[in-house]
């Protein structure tokens, strides 16, 4: 019985942050790649580098000229920081 309610509990905890990550992207007007990503800092996300790269991962910091990628896709052992000069576009997911 008791597992049963464990399990239970798990798997709405599992639905529930599935939701809170997905959530709509809005920018200001005075928005800069660097404050788009920071304002993901803990979240997932997809780099498209300029030069046709991507990088997925979960965004660990932001500098002023760099940002700090953890829990690479396919290198989850690895971290990259990549120079903000080089991001072509920033890529979060919204929907579940």
């Amino acid at each position: 019985m008791i597992t049963r309610a464990f399990f239970s509990l798990a798997v709405a905890a599992l639905l529930m942050s599935g939701v809170a990550s997905a959530a709509p992207l809005a920018i200001n007007k005075s928005d800069t790649t660097a404050s788009v990503l920071a304002a993901q800092k803990g979240n997932r996300v997809t780099i498209k580098l300029q030069s046709g790269e991507e990088l997925s991962g979960k965004v660990v910091a932001v500098g002023d000229s760099v940002v700090q990628l953890g829990e690479l896709a396919g290198r989850e052992f690895f971290d990259a920081v990549i120079p903000i000069s080089s991001v072509g576009a920033v890529i979060v997911r919204t929907r579940e």
